[in-house]
């Protein structure tokens, strides 16, 4: 018999977080995260996701083991702004039994139908910042810090429960000998001429601190247009600077900005954190910040997290003075491979930014949606 506890305790949480540690050990491609860190994610005190959105977490047993769990999430913003009724999944997590899944997902759709909404998708997070999408392909692919792994019964599980595909994401790889600088050297020359535009690059997180809100604010600009897309206020932009800015090498950010001092572009790129967090296994201490910092330093990985363009300036070449100041950074930093995290299969914008340097599709991911 399968039962399902909310988990409404720091003990029950505690044991939410930990469930994939145990599922996946051993697995050589799943990325453990830091089990304090998922913690703060979920305390309403401390994320500010909460002030637009309601979340309860659960835990599947049978025979007295957790063998499943799962989130339901409503996002307010999304829901009374842009008037997607939707009820949303995520930090799912399952055995190979579809009874488990269905015992879990029943508790997203009462989530849904108590607060008259009309779909359930995911696994997605509170927002487009969080790790979204169950993996379809690439099983075999070591993960980010930013995207979930997962076995493939988990998208079997959910289309013999009646879901369909509500998106697919794709991530990419290649090698840094495949960028050549004669394919972006002399349009960035034109670009930043005509335009009147400099890039700004940075030696200290000091120094990028005073952008970063005008990077949120170019952030929210650039992706408006997406679908699913819910922006991000000032109380989130606070808490993601204090949580990541500090992660991410200053070396690794760049912005472009105009003549008046506007910023019209920025990227940000991290290390690869996926060996040091295997290392830590879901702990800071003693040696994961030791394992976290070296990557930091020594990583030859680096994964695109983050890229935009003010919609005045999309495609005018732009990405080519960003392209010029990485190739600068990776090459004194003999960086070997460049990933990309999921990006929207149709988004053809922005695969068409990459196509110079001939990427892999290296792992597919895709969003389920049911009617409820």
């Amino acid at each position: 018999m399968i039962s399902i506890i909310q988990a409404d305790t720091k003990k029950l949480l505690t044991d939410f977080v930990k469930f994939p540690f145990s599922l996946y050990k051993g697995n050589p491609y799943w990325v453990p995260p830091i089990i304090a860190d998922e913690l703060a994610s979920f305390d309403k005190t401390k994320n500010p996701a909460f002030e637009n959105a309601e979340a309860y977490f659960y835990l599947a047993f049978k025979d007295n083991q957790i063998v499943g769990r799962i989130a339901a999430i409503i996002n307010w913003d999304e829901v009374n702004h842009q008037l997607k009724r939707k009820v949303r999944f995520g930090w799912f997590d399952t055995i190979d039994n579809i009874e488990v899944t269905k015992a879990l997902l029943e508790k997203v759709y009462a989530l849904g139908k108590k607060n008259d909404l009309d779909h359930v998708e995911g696994p997605m997070g509170f927002s487009n910042l969080d790790k979204v999408g169950v993996l379809t392909e690439g099983f075999e692919e070591l993960g980010t810090m930013i995207t979930w792994y997962n076995a493939p019964y988990y998208a079997t599980h959910f289309e013999a429960l009646g879901f369909i595909t509500e998106k697919e994401y794709l991530e990419n790889k290649f090698p840094f000998v495949n960028v050549k600088p004669e394919f972006f050297y002399k349009i960035q020359e034109l670009v930043k001429k005509r335009y009147q535009l400099s890039p700004i690059n940075f030696k200290s997180t000091k120094d990028v601190m005073p952008y970063v809100d005008k990077m949120f604010d170019l952030f929210n600009a650039s992706y408006a247009n997406l679908s699913s897309f819910v922006a991000i206020s000032d109380v989130q932009k606070a808490y993601f600077k204090k949580k990541y800015i500090n992660f991410i090498n200053p070396e690794y950010i760049k912005y472009v900005e105009d003549k008046d001092g506007r910023l019209v572009a920025f990227a940000i790129v991290m290390p690869s954190f996926s060996k040091a967090l295997q290392k830590a296994n879901g702990h800071l201490f003693p040696f994961g910040f030791y394992h976290l910092l070296k990557a930091k330093k020594q990583s030859k990985d680096v994964v695109f997290y983050l890229i935009g363009v003010h919609p005045e300036y999309q495609n005018k070449g732009v990405t080519a003075i960003i392209f010029q100041e990485y190739h600068k950074t990776f090459t004194e930093k003999g960086i070997e491979n460049c990933i990309r995290t999921p990006e929207l299969a149709d988004n053809l914008a922005i695969h068409l930014l990459w196509k110079n340097f001939d990427p892999k599709i290296i792992c597919r991911r895709k969003t389920f949606r049911k009617s409820l």
